[in-house]
């Protein structure tokens, strides 16, 4: 059969997509171009907001008809089974993903996912209904399998988990490396990150997603002395109010959270210099997640919010409406913010948001920095640098997969323009 997947939600999902792949072609069926050349059709889904899985499963059972199948894989809470179940769409019951080689879509870029599933039950996720308690894959075969990435050329390594900073897995005795054989006891995050910093090669390191609860002084201090690691951080805080972070169930406090940002920051400057007195430029550039409208914030709660996020000035937000899925904790609670405060809740973010990554962003003109080369169109090259700023430069004989110097000669709040230096 001609087979096309179409992918919701996050990189995991993209990564598991990836997988699928590798299966359906094993099983002996050709990738199509697009659904309407196809006749088996995987839709990869998401479950974090109920607004998502009605638009996923509207296109769904638009494509469902008698010339193709579909087939359903991804997260999926057990009401969202019954749903395709009654409409006779299959879903995919994954074998371990972990074991199965990827088909991957980038030549430079890789996601190589560390663990999988959350013991963390925010009260507003779904994730660990559908991808289950936490689960660590060997270290051993995490190392092997970026080895065998960078001897094939890739360029960035991208580790993969629904809380990384949880990973944690028993040390392998009879490993023929002897920094896995040795370690004691488990090998946690910190320990993982120095084994494949100590890789050889000149590669990107990053990772996602982080818990606040779970970022230790050993997992900072590796972060900023592991100089693979690339200084951005994506650290989700989901509200700048400590009662609607108890409601969320993220054990942590706005003053917490705000110590850890001065420690990253703080050990980063201490570790990243170029010299004793000269620091690299924008030593660490943080990202979060922000849910607005949820169950009972009032218009002060947010103000909070909006206060956090004067104080940390996040170089980028990830925001979202607040909607329930059925079977959280938090679907009990009454949505009592109407669409239009979310609405109005959520442009307050953006609109402080690109006054500050304006400003963020300014820092950069004048400055040279490198870029690993993503898209190339007619005229621009456009690329992210090691604080994933997104930077457009003139094509000339730029290829995908390139790192490439660039003098910043122009900022907006969402990218930065620069021309090409000689390395």
């Amino acid at each position: 059969m001609k087979y096309f997947i179409i992918t919701y939600g996050c990189q995991m999902n993209r990564s598991d997509s990836e997988r699928i792949a590798t299966r359906l072609q094993e099983m002996g069926h050709k990738p199509a171009k697009n659904t309407a050349s196809a006749n088996l059709i995987v839709v990869n889904l998401c479950s974090v907001r109920e607004s998502a899985v009605h638009r996923a499963l509207d296109q769904i059972y638009k494509l469902n008809n008698k010339t193709r199948k579909i087939i359903a894989a991804g997260c999926i809470l057990p009401s969202d089974r019954k749903k395709l179940a009654a409409k006779n769409i299959a879903v995919w019951h994954p074998d371990d993903y972990f074991s199965q080689n990827p088909l991957r879509e980038s030549k430079f870029s890789a996601f190589v996912p560390i663990m999988t599933g959350c013991n963390n039950f925010c009260s507003y996720c779904a994730v660990p209904y559908t991808r289950g308690r936490e689960k660590s894959r060997p270290a051993k075969e995490i190392v092997a399998e970026i080895k065998k990435l960078l001897k094939n050329g890739i360029k960035e390594i991208i580790l993969l988990g629904q809380n990384v900073n949880s990973y944690r897995a028993e040390r392998d005795t009879n490993s023929s490396s002897e920094a896995l054989a040795k370690a004691d006891g488990f090998i946690n995050f910190p320990r993982l990150l120095e084994l494949i910093n100590g890789l050889p090669g000149d590669f990107r390191l990053s990772f996602i997603t982080s818990h606040p609860k779970d970022m230790s002084d050993k997992l900072i201090e590796a972060m900023a002395k592991c100089k693979k690691i690339i200084p951005y951080l994506h650290l989700p805080v989901q509200s700048g109010d400590d009662k609607i972070l108890r409601a969320m169930n993220r054990h942590y406090s706005v003053a917490h959270y705000k110590n850890l940002i001065k420690k990253i920051h703080s050990s980063f400057a201490r570790h990243r210099r170029v010299s004793k007195d000269k620091l690299l430029f924008s030593p660490l550039a943080i990202s979060t997640d922000i849910i607005v409208g949820f169950p009972g914030e009032t218009a002060g709660q947010f103000k909070n919010t909006l206060k956090l996020i004067k104080d940390i000035d996040f170089d980028m937000i990830y925001f979202a409406r607040y909607s329930p899925r059925s079977g959280t904790l938090a679907a009990k609670l009454k949505d009592n913010v109407s669409p239009k405060e979310k609405r109005r809740r959520a442009q307050a973010i953006n609109t402080l948001l690109k006054k500050q990554a304006l400003e963020l962003n300014k820092k950069y003109i004048g400055q040279e920095v490198e870029i690993l080369v993503e898209k190339v169109d007619e005229n621009w090259a456009r690329g992210k640098t090691t604080t994933n700023k997104e930077v457009q430069i003139p094509r000339k004989k730029l290829k995908i997969g390139q790192i490439v110097s660039a003098k910043i000669t122009d900022a907006a709040a969402w990218h930065l323009k620069g021309l090409e230096k000689p390395r």
